[in-house]
């Protein structure tokens, strides 16, 4: 029975990473058809990819609208944990609900509500503004999830001891509570980064434009031939990107987080 389990767990890994290694392996494939296996081994592609003025801008695009969406995530995901976990009221569970649901909605569905909100209702154009405020909406939910499992582990125990002792409440979060929760709040800001720089549904429905995101980049160039090597160059940073603020994450939480996923 175990070796059936550890045989299933390797399939399913081999199925999920080996075409990233394909990936990664065709960004230095001098074939410009991506032969495999590869004959022989080049940077070209990726000298290109760096003075690839598109790619550049794409990629600025994507780390501004994580930034600006982490940041947001980072100030509400907090409110949110610390009013639903220390405080008991009417509708509790109902909002937590309406928190999480962003993230579990399919990304085609969420992309479709925001734009109709964003044309229809609101009146505002289509850009930049907008997909940060898409994006913020499901980065919310991996840091509230990340600062309320923490909050569920600590209790409050040293925050009372803090104010019977007689620190005020401000002094108690700078001194006490922030320090417990930093590297929670870092893990969560990292998870956000890193689900705000992949998404790639919610931004088409929600970007204005003339505006790209790298993953939008990559998908727009995928098919053109000329530029199908420095695509594979682009997957392989956005690879690589996205995994080192996860891995991250896992260190720093300590076992806590739940990022949750998208449908």
């Amino acid at each position: 029975m175990r070796t059936l389990l550890w045989t299933a767990l390797g399939l399913g890994l081999a199925v999920i990473y080996f075409p990233l290694v394909v990936v990664l392996l065709n960004s230095v494939n001098a074939d410009t058809t991506f032969g495999w296996p590869p004959s022989r081994f080049t940077f070209e592609w990726w000298s290109r990819a760096a003075s690839n003025e598109g790619a550049l801008h794409a990629l600025w695009t994507s780390v501004q609208a994580g930034l600006a969406a982490t940041a947001i995530a980072l100030v509400l995901g907090t409110m949110a944990a610390f009013a639903l976990q220390r405080y008991r009221f009417f509708g509790r569970n109902p909002v937590s609900l309406l928190i999480i649901l962003p993230i579990a909605l399919p990304g085609i569905v969420t992309g479709i509500a925001l734009n109709n909100a964003f044309r229809t209702i609101l009146g505002i154009d289509l850009g930049l503004l907008t997909a940060i405020i898409a994006h913020a909406t499901f980065c919310i939910v991996v840091v509230f999830n990340n600062v309320v499992a923490r909050l569920r582990r600590l209790g409050g125990n040293l925050e009372e001891a803090s104010m019977d002792l007689g620190a005020t409440g401000f002094t108690t979060f700078r001194l006490v509570t922030f320090p417990m929760l930093r590297s929670a709040l870092l893990a969560g800001g990292l998870l956000a980064f890193a689900l705000s720089f992949d998404e790639i549904i919610v931004t088409t429905f929600t970007l204005g434009t003339g505006l790209e995101t790298l993953p939008i980049w990559i998908y727009d160039n995928l098919f053109r031939p000329n530029q199908a090597p420095i695509v594979n160059v682009v997957a392989a940073v956005l690879i690589v990107v996205s995994t080192v603020p996860v891995y991250l994450a896992q260190r720093l939480s300590g076992g806590d987080t739940a990022s949750g996923g998208r449908l």
